[in-house]
């Protein structure tokens, strides 16, 4: 055998061991390839598993939207149901308060009229002077019974003879000359006693206020 015929051999066999992929559907007569009918059977499931994976990333992607959603709603409703406890403790605490003070404002109007029942029977025993008579004892013991009623409930009565003169606690309803520096603007007497309710002046007292004045000016 030739050079020439042992090169033609071997790419004979070459041709043999060589297998060509034809993807075409059809052979040279016509007729549907065995292999492109695999492949055709073979490409609709490879489209319906991408399709499933992609149907499957959209539906947990919208769920995970409508649970972002859910979460918001909750912490919205959790916000205003704190807010609604705060308000609603508070309203009560606004409440107590002013129940308090409607207590303390009808106390204090009740305990007006009794300290004018006492006024009246301090001028009674202050007439009477000394008198020791029965109808004295007794004006005296209601007076201090009433006295220690009001005491009672809290109302406490102011003592400021000697004091220095406080606008916010006696009304000035005269003035005494003195000629004592150290004694001017102090209270030398009352007229009517004052009294005070916890840190209130239900009542100011009216007074006397010495006014220094130089020896000879006086």
């Amino acid at each position: 055998m030739s050079e020439a015929e042992k090169e033609q051999a071997s790419l004979e066999d070459e041709r043999a061991t060589v297998r060509v992929n034809d993807r075409r559907r059809f052979d040279m007569d016509g007729n549907v390839r065995p292999e492109a009918e695999e492949l055709r059977g073979q490409e609709p499931e490879s489209q319906a598993r991408s399709g499933s994976t992609a149907a499957a990333e959209e539906q947990s992607a919208k769920l995970q939207q409508e649970l972002d959603v859910a979460r918001k709603r909750v912490d919205e409703l959790a916000r205003a149901f704190q807010a609604l406890s705060s308000d609603r403790e508070e309203f009560k605490q606004r409440l107590t308060r002013e129940r308090e003070r409607i207590i303390d404002v009808e106390k204090g109007n009740i305990a007006q009229v009794l300290l004018e029942v006492l006024d009246e029977l301090d001028l009674s025993l202050k007439a009477s002077g000394e008198d020791d008579s029965p109808l004295a004892r007794g004006v005296r013991l209601i007076r201090d019974g009433l006295l220690n009623k009001i005491q009672a409930m809290g109302i406490e009565r102011l003592d400021l003879v000697g004091q220095r003169y406080d606008p916010n606690l006696a009304e000035a309803a005269d003035v005494q000359i003195t000629t004592v520096p150290d004694d001017d603007q102090k209270i030398v007497s009352e007229d009517r006693a004052g009294y005070r309710w916890k840190d209130r002046v239900i009542r100011p007292a009216r007074v006397r206020v010495a006014r220094y004045m130089m020896p000879a000016e006086a």
